[in-house]
């Protein structure tokens, strides 16, 4: 039982339906029910669940208490092998509350800058703009910069910007404006006096989600202008690829990674000089839980112990809760949790059952299932009897006992159980052993502790209940390792010593005294302070300057003392009235076997000023080495390479233009390396250097090391492979091979997998070599954005909304909105708008009344552009006297704005100019071969809103959309398609009924224009017999046939715009027109002749006409008639 999709978080207007995805899989009948935070969910008319198991919401209401949808909904499964939780979606209703913070008002002096702020809060976040004097601000000028954020900055005030400013935010809910704040602009000082850099709204610490943007502001004033620099506190280098600078020095990180957080430092500083300030922030990640562990499913005989194991990474860190058939599991007796296990004992048949790990934080929650099977039998041995335990000595008991009164004889093992007896939530230990004895010593306990013990006996089929508990205690002993030694100088005559207590494991009981040694270093005789075990430190007094000091330390417990620490060396420092640096405060912390991390800071009373640190580090007992040289701003440094279990002694100092301040000694040991225990032989040291590189959207090839052994046996590997957070660990892919390398296929695109490699030889599997992770590429969104709608929020404003496509493992960078008058799309005329991946709404501005507006929108990332969504129609009303019944004015056909005769067709322009007067049209056949495209989309690289491009042209006689993303080709008689198979041209224009390929010519040569103006060249030819129709003559034949079509036109599923879906247009011929300067159409005998009113006084060679709403249908009559 498991699930294949699962709700998600979604945001949705009051009143909106909304569907909360669930399906699961297994054997069936499977039952399907919601809980709404935790509390079943009652169904009715406006809430029911689907046929899918999908719970259907016709109208979301926001009403207050328990009648309110919002909340956080889980799907539950079950069938007869028990039930499984989805995870959390929280279903949010749209919202804009009034501003939290409004602009004020301020005074600068003319060359300075200036900035407003407004903060609000709103789900989905809101588009903030700002307006002057009640107009709209450009997002980005020279001088303005507007974050999304709610800030507005001017850079180099002019009198012109004094005025008044608001801010506007908007989202799918509402639209709210907040108080105007007054910029007043004063006259500046003449001469202008130099001024230091001075940082006046600097970046601010902040928590951003995954793939989220997080923007750092850094505004400075000073003369002159200083520049702005962003930089890394660890000296890292800044992510160029998803950081951009905004404006004049604000930092913009997109798609935001884990490797994005940091302390980032923004500097200004004055031109040409060393003058400079600094302003700091830390950026953190915020990340949503993952496993990196999972529970496997147990087969368990009953009085059996079973042990899930769980653990999950995330930002901030996750919270691991147990569920058993989707209820949460409570602690007692039988059931144990302890950091991210479960451990049950004494196996019941009421524990068969599915059980999941759910880890959970602030940004989401993921859930990991395995299932319990609990082996029945009847035929069991009673308990082992008279436990008995003995202490050997501070690390080992002797725990004893006789064998059950029923079925010993067919016992084949015992399992001896023990844990602290102090404290909540020890960990439970447990050893297997023979049926061959009933005695057995557990050597590895922590001296001074209290331990329960308890065993079972284990049949083949079945295990007794546990024996009775019985409590032992392991006694004191000395101290295995004495404390480590941290060593500063307040002054030339002392040092102060301090220690960290010693943890139980090594103090072996309680501390009752410390023994301090010292000398110098080129003295024998040893001085000696005994102090209680309560102290940590000691200052050492009246000593000598400039004197290399020698001090060790012992600890004792009631048994007796411990080993004494090795020498420690120490420099008192010079007897001098320079000024030089005090010692840091350090602190030294294990990372792992082979690595410390030295983090420090100045000493408060320090006033000196510092140029950089020294960082010394030697093994005990081995030759100091050359300093470590780090900067004054740094605070924190990581050794590495070192030998596990051994100690270090680490000296850090800080120096200045004066000479070394004094320096601060510290003594760290580095912990033992994981290793298998309790293994009569070793087993094989897991591959090494495992290395991933991503093929493809769906492969990963894997190259690792085989370790370094001797035998020659032959070696086999297995590969695990799974998606970073999966939920289902029976999905978990294996692969076997014999290779040191794998591509590993059928991979889910823009998916993070985690693998990890073992060894088999001679029976024997090595551990798990480390995880490493790799994304595999994301696919191009086959999927258009769902859900696109256009609303009117303001006279000439409009509010466009989607959702992303739905496809979950497409992720989208960018989405381009394409947007045009019905005149301007058949231009080509489009306008464009690009918004983050992040962002699923814009403002369409400066809207013109009286017009139909088509919108469409397009989702992107960086391996290509998607498909268009459907065209959204937007209508702009207008006076209703400026409309006009269908008739002609100045050549355009007008809409019947009262809807009587709406015709559904094309608006098409098209001028005509003879190749030869072409000269203001560029060529690009200068031995340069540029490719055609037949769809000018915009790319990723392209953020600029509304910015005109030249885009290459087909050919003299073929012409693209240019920003209609579409492969819309228009010629001389409208838009066409292209078809590479061989079918009959719609129209016919020769008499004899033979085809003439040469009417149809495509070169292949290119030219650019700019989008906007419709450019057709053509080939002159007067190989035309006289009385063939022009392609111009056909379009006007066609024009006086009927068209009382319109109503049915109505009925087309596209209104009338062109559908690439519904019909396929060949090409259409593009002949020269041949008689100016009127035209006659033979039409039964009768002439008819166009006059000046439509064709605008057409010349011979430059025809413009101007058609406006020539229907769909009417196009296919004529196709008909013609062929005929």
């Amino acid at each position: 039982l498991f699930f294949i999709k699962e709700p998600h978080d979604v945001t949705v207007m009051r009143k909106e339906a909304v569907v909360l995805d669930c399906q699961a899989h297994g054997e069936a009948p499977i039952d399907v029910r919601w809980l709404k935070n935790g509390v079943k969910v009652v169904e009715n008319e406006r809430v029911y669940l689907l046929s899918n198991g999908s719970l259907y919401i016709s109208e979301v209401e926001s009403r207050r208490g328990d009648k309110s949808d919002e909340g956080f909904y889980q799907c539950l499964a079950q069938n007869k092998y028990g039930a499984i939780l989805s995870q959390k979606a929280r279903l949010t209703i749209a919202s804009i509350s009034s501003f939290a913070i409004q602009p004020t008002s301020i005074v600068v002096t003319e060359g300075s800058v200036a900035r407003f702020y407004c903060k609000i809060s709103a789900l989905p976040p809101p588009i903030i703009t700002w307006e002057f004097n009640r107009v709209t601000l450009p997002l980005t000028t020279e001088r303005i910069t507007v974050l999304p954020s709610g800030v507005l900055q001017i850079h180099g005030v002019q009198r012109v910007d004094a005025g008044n400013y608001r801010c506007i935010a908007t989202n799918i809910a509402s639209r709210r404006r907040s108080m105007e704040a007054t910029l007043t602009v004063t006259p500046a000082l003449s001469p202008q006096l130099p001024q230091r850099p001075r940082i006046i709204a600097g970046p601010q610490n902040i928590s951003v989600s995954l793939h989220q943007s997080a923007i750092l502001e850094c505004m400075a004033t000073g003369n002159p202008k200083p520049i702005i620099s962003w930089s890394r506190a660890d000296s890292m280098s800044i992510d160029v690829y998803n950081t951009k600078v905004l404006g004049n020095g604000n930092l913009i990180i997109t798609d935001i990674k884990p490797q994005h957080g940091g302390v980032y430092m923004c500097r200004a500083t004055t031109p040409g000089t060393r003058n400079y300030t600094v302003a700091s922030a830390n950026v953190t990640v915020l990340a949503p839980p993952s496993f990196v562990e999972w529970p496997e499913s147990l087969t368990r005989p009953r009085a059996g112990t079973a042990r899930f194991v769980c653990q999950a990474e995330g930002v901030p860190t996750p919270r691991i809760t147990w569920l058993k058939n989707g209820e949460k599991v409570h602690s007692n007796g039988r059931i144990k949790m302890y950091n991210s296990k479960l451990v049950i004992n004494q196996i019941i048949p009421e524990d068969d059952a599915i059980y999941q790990c759910q880890a959970e934080n602030e940004q989401g929650s993921v859930l990991s299932m395995a299932r319990l099977i609990v082996v029945m039998s009847e035929d069991r041995p009673s308990v082992p009897r008279n436990i008995r335990a003995d202490t050997v000595s501070s690390s080992a008991i002797l725990l004893a006992w006789e064998r059950p009164l029923y079925n010993s004889d067919k016992v084949i093992a015992y399992s001896v159980h023990y844990m602290k007896a102090e404290g909540l939530n020890n960990e439970e230990y447990q050893v297997v052993i023979g049926n061959d004895t009933t005695r057995y010593i557990i050597d590895d306990l922590e001296p001074a502790c209290n331990y329960t013990f308890y065993v079972v006996a284990y049949m083949p089929m079945g295990a007794s209940r546990m024996s009775d508990h019985v409590f032992q205690s392991t006694l004191e002993d000395v101290p295995l390792r004495a404390p480590e030694l941290s060593l500063t100088s307040r002054s030339p005559t002392d040092i102060q010593v301090s220690w960290q207590p010693l943890p139980d494991k090594l103090s072996r009981g309680r501390v009752s005294a410390y023994r301090l040694s010292y000398r110098t270093s080129d003295e024998t005789a040893v001085s000696q302070i005994e102090l209680p075990g309560e102290k940590t430190q000691y200052l050492l007094e009246n000593l000598q300057p400039d004197t290399i000091y020698l001090l060790r330390i012992a600890a004792a417990t009631s048994v007796g003392w411990g080993e004494q620490s090795a020498w420690t060396s120490h420099r008192t420092p010079k007897a001098s009235s320079a000024r030089v640096p005090l010692a840091p405060e350090l602190r030294l912390e294990p990372l792992n076997c082979t690595t410390i991390v030295a983090r420090w800071q100045l000493a408060a009373r320090n006033s000196a000023g510092v140029q950089g640190y020294r960082l010394f580090y030697h093994e005990e007992s081995q030759p100091e080495s050359a300093p470590v040289r780090l900067r004054a701003l740094d605070n924190t440094h990581t050794i590495g390479g070192l030998d596990p279990r051994k100690k270090y002694h680490v000296k850090l100092l800080a120096y200045n233009f004066v000479g070394d301040g004094y320096q601060a000694d510290q003594t760290v040991s580095t912990p033992g390396c994981v290793s298998v225990r309790d293994r009569l032989v070793p087993p094989p040291p897991p591959p090494h250097n495992v290395y991933a590189k991503t093929n493809s959207s769906t492969g990963v090839f894997l190259h690792w090391g085989r370790p370094a052994f001797t035998s020659s046996h032959a070696v086999n590997y297995t590969v695990r492979c799974n998606p970073v957070g999966l939920q289902n660990a029976s999905l978990v892919l294996y692969l076997q091979t014999s290779e040191q390398s794998l591509l590993v296929p059928d991979l889910e695109p823009n998916t993070k997998y985690e693998f990890a490699i073992r060894l088999h030889i001679d029976q024997l599997s090595s551990p798990w070599s480390p995880v490493i992770y790799q994304s595999t590429f994301p696919e191009s969104p086959t999927l258009p954005p769902s859900n696109v709608k256009v609303t009117l929020i303001e006279e000439n404003t409009a509010l466009v909304s989607w959702k992303p496509p739905d496809d979950p493992n497409v992720a989208v960078t960018h989405y381009t909105i394409l947007y045009a008058s019905r005149k301007a799309w058949i231009a080509g005329e489009w306008q464009v708008l690009q918004r983050e991946g992040s962002i699923t709404m814009a403002l369409l501005e400066n809207l013109k009344p009286g017009q139909v507006y088509l919108v469409k929108v397009s989702a992107s990332n960086n391996m290509g552009d998607g498909p268009f969504s459907h065209i959204v129609e937007l209508t702009i009303r207008a006076d209703l006297t400026s409309a006009h019944d269908s008739a002609f004015s100045d050549g355009f056909y007008h809409l019947d704005q009262k809807g009587k005769n709406r015709f559904l067709g094309y608006s098409l322009s098209t001028c005509l100019f003879p190749s030869r007067k072409f000269s203001a049209v560029k060529t690009g056949r200068e031995g340069v071969n540029t490719t055609v495209s037949a769809t000018a989309h915009l790319g990723s690289e392209r953020r600029a809103e509304n910015a005109d491009v030249t885009v290459q042209m087909m050919g003299h006689s073929h012409f693209i959309d240019a920003k209609g993303g579409t492969n819309l080709i228009i010629n001389s008689l409208g838009p066409v398609q292209p078809s590479t198979e061989k079918k009959k041209n719609w129209f016919s224009f020769n008499n004899n009924g033979k085809k003439d390929d040469k009417l149809v010519q495509v070169r292949h040569d290119t030219s650019s224009y700019q989008p906007g103006t419709t450019v057709l060249t053509y080939k002159e030819d007067f190989s035309i017999s006289p009385d063939q129709p022009t392609t111009l003559q056909a379009l006007l034949r066609r024009d006086t046939e009927g068209s009382s079509n319109s109503e049915e036109s109505h009925a087309t599923s596209d209104s009338g715009r062109y559908s690439h879906d519904e019909m396929e247009m060949t090409n259409l011929s593009s002949g020269p027109c041949s008689r100016p300067p009127s035209l006659t159409v033979d039409s039964g005998g009768k002439q008819i002749r166009v006059f000046t009113k439509m064709l605008n006084k057409p010349r011979y060679g430059h025809i413009c006409l101007k058609f406006i709403h020539i229907n769909l249908l009417r196009l296919f009559s004529v196709a008909s008639t013609l062929q005929a």
